[in-house]
């Protein structure tokens, strides 16, 4: 994840989602980071980036922040996630 400082000085930091959508996602950040604020995210397996703001704020216990974001624009592709086909049923055991 990559961003400005109020002082305009690129800052980044490297996380792991919580949570992962078309539209955006959740992860935890050490550096504190304010509702609206544009960044930009780097998935490391691809090398893809997408332009995304921060919706929500939320302080957790181990000196980190819930973050909440949304892409500028639907992007399922950059998670680089295969969903399974809507007829894909677990089979359940026969006891």
């Amino acid at each position: 994840m990559v961003t400005e400082t109020l002082e305009h000085k690129s800052v980044q930091e490297v996380t792991q989602t919580v949570t992962v959508n078309a539209h955006g996602g959740l992860f935890k950040l050490k550096m504190e980071v304010l509702a609206g604020q544009p960044m930009t995210l780097v998935n490391l397996q691809t090398n893809h980036e997408q332009r995304c703001r921060v919706v929500r704020v939320e302080q957790l216990p181990a000196a980190e922040f819930g973050v909440a974001f949304e892409f500028a624009s639907p992007a399922p592709e950059f998670w680089s996630v295969t969903v399974p086909p809507a007829n894909w049923n677990a089979v359940r055991s026969q006891s």
